[in-house]
């Protein structure tokens, strides 16, 4: 959805996918692609970064279906995690998510949940303040943003090799430049 909104798809043509996506947001505000089969589970970091992006992308291509409500709800769901701790026990809840990849493909990671508060113009929430420190914390001594070894599987070209990055320098600056406003 994401990506057909951002390439001039016609957004009515998306509606119906719009309105399924909708239909499977889970009680705690976000999403999770297990519910297929068990609608009892926690909402997933990976899916509900996804499913926010793509409505975001569907709203700004003009889409029919209004997915505020449902949009409030996920952002809630993260910020209720500091947007990337355990809601039981405060720890980070996926080792990885405080690492930044050049390119998240469907992993979740606390620079691109920053990036989605950021990029819908959000207001600046004090539940996000953990996270910008992460952020912070990241910045290596040459002033830039460090980017990891790949996920495994094929990968076609690689974007960036390991260590300082300048995608994910441009990244965070765009991230701290919203936050501190």
């Amino acid at each position: 959805m994401r990506l057909t909104s951002s390439h001039g798809y016609d957004a009515a043509r998306l509606d119906s996918v719009v309105e399924y996506l909708l239909d499977q947001q889970l009680a705690d505000g976000g999403w999770n692609c297990a519910t297929r089969t068990d609608k009892g589970k926690h909402s997933s970091f990976h899916t509900s970064i996804q499913a926010l992006e793509g409505l975001d992308a569907y709203t700004d291509a003009g889409g029919r279906v209004d997915p505020g409500e449902s949009l409030r709800r996920g952002r809630e769901f993260f910020l209720r995690h500091r947007l990337y701790q355990s809601h039981r026990s405060g720890a980070v809840a996926i080792r990885g998510s405080t690492r930044f990849p050049a390119f998240p493909e469907w992993h979740f990671d606390v620079l691109r949940g920053l990036e989605h508060f950021s990029q819908a113009g959000a207001q600046r929430d004090e539940r996000l303040g953990d996270a910008i420190e992460v952020v912070r914390r990241a910045r290596g001594k040459d002033g830039r943003w460090p980017t990891y070894s790949p996920y495994p599987g094929r990968q076609w070209f690689v974007p960036e090799p390991p260590g300082p990055s300048r995608w994910n320098t441009c990244r965070a600056l765009r991230v701290l430049q919203w936050w501190d406003g």
